[in-house]
């Protein structure tokens, strides 16, 4: 809804990726005035259409808009971001859903590179529902120990020097200084922040000082490291739903009309 540059960016970013593996995207964009009574009723009729089988709300929406209502609105088995109640129980639960996908995309990410993380000390820095409590479920199941760190943290160094897994989402550029960081650690920057530069244009920067790379065993980079792992799982969640509401439906759906995998 509206125009906000990085939203509109984030969108054309998301409909690129998804032609490239061959998934359908439709983008509904929408007056920034336009009431919630309207994007309800437009959430209703993409739930109902057997044609679409993922819904995303692009976030965040205008301040006249209640989020958590229309987040609700999208049915559970079309909740492609993972931010629906039923996910978070499922998640919570230990039980197969669809998951978040900055932190699905984490998961993925240490998955791939090998990183351990069952009896790992895990530290994840920021709280949001939308990265830290999530990511402190999924590290939980899969037999880390979490400790989840924000704002009104004592000492923040002091817990962040624990971390053998270091996850810092906290929307703070350059929050964690390489003094608080124990060597060899594994260190995840899930923020990405504009900070003012030369050309008056502003650079994007995570929330991990760059010097943190001397003292880390790893460390992601910021843009280029979660950030694409966040749109691979989106699409993910997308064939996962897709193929889910097929395994349902009593006739199999032809790849024009449904959206998904193309195979």
């Amino acid at each position: 809804m509206g125009d906000d540059p990085a939203s509109v960016a984030y969108v054309r970013g998301k409909a690129r990726k998804a032609a490239e593996v061959g998934l359908r995207s439709t983008v509904h964009a929408l007056p920034e005035a336009t009431p919630q009574a309207e994007l309800l009723a437009l959430i209703a009729q993409l739930n109902a259409d057997p044609a679409v089988h993922g819904v995303l709300v692009q976030l965040p929406l205008p301040v006249h808009l209640d989020p958590q209502p229309v987040l609700d609105a999208v049915l559970p088995a079309k909740d492609v971001d993972g931010l629906h109640p039923v996910s978070t129980g499922h998640l919570w639960a230990g039980q197969p859903g669809l998951r978040p996908c900055t932190p699905a995309g984490v998961m993925a990410l240490l998955a791939f590179y090998g990183l351990p993380v069952a009896g790992q000390r895990a530290v994840i820095v920021g709280r949001s529902a939308l990265v830290g409590r999530p990511l402190a479920a999924l590290l939980l199941n899969a037999n880390a120990t979490v400790t989840l760190a924000h704002s009104r943290t004592p000492d923040l160094g002091a817990v962040t020097r624990e971390a053998d897994l270091l996850i810092v989402a906290a929307g703070r550029a350059h929050l964690i200084t390489p003094d608080m960081v124990r060597p060899g650690a594994t260190v995840i920057d899930v923020g990405i922040n504009r900070v003012p530069d030369e050309t008056g244009q502003g650079r994007l920067t995570g929330d991990v000082h760059p010097g943190v790379a001397g003292v880390a065993g790893a460390l992601t980079p910021v843009p280029g490291g979660v950030g694409p792992m966040t749109v691979a799982q989106l699409l993910m969640n997308t064939v996962l739903a897709a193929e889910a509401q097929q395994a349902q439906s009593p006739q199999p759906q032809t790849p024009e009309v449904s959206g998904g995998l193309l195979r």
